[in-house]
């Protein structure tokens, strides 16, 4: 045995008669049991089986060529691998051929034929990576014969190797990474995509490159294998688009932002363009038409939400929507009427009439859905080599259509890539859907929300007022944000501002009901903190209404904050209340800070706690800020941080309260806002003494008529000739029901504001109603009779008593 091995060739030289003139010692360990004086001299035909193979021994000159069953001495049959070479003389002529003999079952033989035969490409390369020998396989990958390549260097062979098919990757060129193990000496793994000569699609390989080392372990030569796993790798490719879809779509609330989403997530690693249509109603929030509303023949008109291409890379969004028809029997009116996507090819991408699929699950035509692919030439004038066309649909509903198109590769989409195309398109409807929902809603909770704000803050004289607001970004809803300005008697005004807890339009419808409240409230002339208590009572009644009469129905959140200020020109007091909202930013005509010593109290829904009020007097033209927590608190900064940026930001000296409001909502909210903001900015105005004229009556009805002639004379010097009249009799009745009905002290004031305002003050708690009087009684119509005369008349109470006012309008 030991023998065997160590002769695992025979040799055997025949001369150019046929006959065996030599015989080696292999012979007859390893093959045949012949010694050379048995064979030497005899016909080389006699070892044969069966006749002699056409050519035998001339044409078996390749090496290891032909598979011959030879004889054995003992009449067994043995199994070898011949091949043949000419013996020539010193003069070239042939002296006959030296035939080699292996046998099949021999390691060398079997291992030979294992490479050659294995289905993975098989190459080995000397250190300079020429060529050295190949197996079929790897021939048929870089579409070369082992014959051609012999002795050639890599690079001479394959060119396209000495560069990498992905350069933003940095990937390392395949022949370069050949080089590198053969001067390393470290073995390398890696996956090669390239496109093989003839393909029209890229392979992925598994490759696997080695050093080749002498029993000195030097590097004598470099081999690899690999093999064909363009199916796994571009599964793997599709699966990395779609978890890239769903970390990319829908991450906004915005139609348009989403329809941008969906066509830059696939490019260009699917597709070169991508453009996504849409129906006008999708993009206003409304609900899309039915497919059956269109009419057999009619045209379809979209808008062009987003279109994004790998070529020029642009992105046609959020810009203004481009309108686009799509003809009856086009392919996009099409896929929307039956709700079914189409593959068009410019053309057969095969070649005699075979599909030349891309590697994936759709290795023949049958993997098609019905109808697809099209042959379509007309979209190569487009520059397209292929374009699917996806119905946009979400929950039933038709919102437009998407196509995926490729014009620089000559890649054909396949069955696979239609499957990819399709989810990636159904994750954007519904995202795109949501979006339009939102849209809907947050439409009608502004438009609610705006119902309810001031469209135009009232004309006064006290202050001069400007005011902003602005709802969330787009990614937020509509929160309960509000302000008011209500003009109190006295020529007095109250500023408010609130908050309602919670967004949308459950926070808006809040906000109305709040604002109405306070306005109410404030009609009655109600101070700030009892204004807040009856308002927090309001709230918790609204609170316990908004609870589920049911498991199932959901219940909102009702909580809010407000601030509740009252100033007044003629005392330059300025008077406020705050149930849980930031305090007001206070500052003089001459630039410092006014701090507002005032403790905020609970926010509104707590109930049970106080309100405290907080009394300032301001220096006429004093700036006041009242604002909500949207303005000075983010993600970025902290309330207080917040509030010493605003401080900074207001200028005392800005000439127009309109244009610091703008400054002052710019730089404070950030380009990508959470919350609504509001703020209301007012200057103070002080009236002038002159205009402020009082009197203290005396409870004796005979002081009636110098009441009359005080208010007479004083409305004459201001030169209201005209409202003399009305106001001697209005004088004359108040004052009468004071003297009367009320208790002293009793004081009579004037003030000539943008109204001639008569104020009657007594220390009774007791407030005059307004009665119709019958046809014998002998009062009653006293009130009425002020209500006829002026512009409007009330009761406010004090924490002395009470005042009855009454306005007349100057003309």
């Amino acid at each position: 045995m030991a023998a065997e091995q160590d002769a695992p060739t025979a040799a055997v030289v025949v001369d150019p008669d046929g006959m065996v003139s030599g015989w080696s010692e292999g012979g007859r360990l390893l093959l045949l049991g012949w010694t050379a004086e048995e064979t030497v001299g005899r016909p080389v035909t006699d070892l044969l089986v069966d006749r002699p193979p056409p050519g035998f021994p001339e044409d078996y000159g390749a090496g290891p060529t032909g598979f011959i069953p030879l004889r054995h001495r003992d009449g067994s049959t043995v199994d070898a691998v011949v091949a043949a070479n000419p013996l020539l003389g010193p003069d070239g002529r042939a002296l006959g051929h030296v035939v080699t003999v292996q046998r099949w079952a021999s390691r060398p033989v079997i291992a030979d034929r294992a490479f050659e035969q294995s289905p993975f490409a098989l190459g080995v390369y000397d250190p300079e990576l020429r060529f050295l020998w190949i197996n079929a396989s790897s021939g048929r990958v870089i579409a070369h014969s082992e014959e051609q390549v012999l002795g050639k260097k890599y690079r001479e062979v394959l060119p396209e190797f000495d560069r990498s098919l992905f350069p933003e990757r940095d990937d390392k060129p395949y022949t370069d990474r050949l080089s590198e193990v053969a001067r390393s000496g470290k073995p390398a793994r890696l996956i090669t995509v390239f496109r093989p000569l003839g393909s029209n699609y890229a392979n992925a390989w598994a490759t696997s490159i080695w050093p080749v080392r002498d029993a000195e372990g030097r590097v004598r030569a470099v081999a690899n294998w690999g093999f064909d796993m363009s199916a796994e790798y571009w599964a793997r490719q599709r699966l990395l688009i779609l978890n890239k879809a769903s970390g990319g779509i829908g991450r906004t609330l915005d139609v348009i932002g989403t329809a941008l989403e969906l066509a830059t997530t696939p490019v260009p690693g699917f597709a070169d363009l991508v453009t996504v249509d849409l129906f006008d109603e999708v993009l206003r929030g409304d609900e899309p038409p039915s497919v059956s509303a269109f009419t057999p023949g009619e045209t379809i008109v979209l808008s062009r939400a987003a279109r994004h291409s790998a070529k020029d890379d642009t992105d046609r969004a959020p810009g203004p929507t481009t309108p686009v028809s799509h003809t009856p029997g086009s392919v996009a009116a099409r896929c929307m009427a039956t709700g079914r996507s189409t593959v068009e090819l410019a053309a057969e991408p095969g070649q005699g009439g075979e599909w030349a699929f891309g590697p994936g699950l759709a290795a023949d035509p049958a993997h098609w859905p019905p109808g697809n692919p099209v042959i379509d030439g007309a979209i190569a004038a487009d520059g397209l080599t292929g374009r699917i066309t996806v119905p946009l649909r979400a929950r039933g509903a038709l919102l437009g259509v998407v196509a995926f198109s490729r014009r620089d590769r000559p890649e054909a989409f396949t069955a696979d890539d239609l499957i990819l195309a399709e989810e990636l398109t159904a994750k954007a409807a519904v995202a795109i859907d949501n979006a339009r929902r939102y849209s809907r809603e947050r439409t009608t909770a502004l438009t609610l929300q705006r119902s309810l704000l001031p469209r135009g803050l009232p004309t006064q004289e006290a202050v001069e007022v400007a005011s902003r607001y602005l709802p969330g970004g787009t990614g937020a809803e509509v929160g309960g944000d509000w302000f008011d300005v209500v003009p109190l008697s006295g020529a007095r005004v109250a500023l408010v501002v609130g908050d309602v807890v919670g967004h949308g339009l459950h926070a808006s419808a809040s906000m109305g009901r709040l604002r109405t409240a306070v306005r109410t409230l404030a009609d009655i002339d109600l101070p700030p903190d009892e204004l807040l208590t009856h308002l927090d009572d309001l709230v918790l009644h609204l609170s316990s209404d908004l609870q589920p009469a049911g498991h199932f129905e959901p219940t909102g959140e009702f909580g809010a904050t407000c601030l509740y200020a009252v100033y007044d020109p003629v005392s330059r007091r300025f008077t406020l209340a705050s149930a849980g909202h930031p305090l007001p930013l206070v500052i003089s005509p001459d630039g410092t800070t006014t701090p507002v010593a005032a403790q905020p109290g609970p926010p509104l829904g707590i109930g049970g706690l106080p309100f405290e009020s907080t009394e300032l007097e301001l220096p006429e033209g004093s700036l006041l800020a009242l604002y909500t927590d949207g303005l000075v608190q983010s993600r970025e900064r902290d309330a207080d941080q917040g509030v010493a940026e605003l401080q900074r930001v207001l200028d005392r000296s800005a000439a127009s309260l309109e244009a610091l409001c703008d400054t002052v909502m710019g730089a404070m909210l950030p380009e990508r806002r959470t919350d609504d903001a509001a703020l209301l900015l007012a200057r103070t105005h002080a009236l002038d003494p002159h205009h402020v004229a009082d009197w203290d009556v005396e409870p004796d009805p005979a002081q009636v008529p110098r009441a009359r002639k005080f208010a007479v004379d004083q409305v004459e010097a201001w030169g209201l000739e005209e409202a003399s009249f009305v106001t001697e009799l209005v004088v004359s009745e108040l004052v009468t029901n004071a003297i009367r009905y009320g208790e002293p002290p009793i004081r009579l004031r004037l003030i000539r504001d943008a109204s001639l305002i008569c104020e009657v003050s007594d220390a009774s708690n007791t407030a005059p109603h307004l009665r119709r009087a019958r046809d014998f009684d002998e009062g009653g119509r006293g009130l009425l009779l002020v209500a006829q005369l002026t512009q409007g008349w009330g009761t406010r109470h004090t924490t002395n008593g009470k005042t009855i006012w009454c306005a007349q309008a100057l003309s």
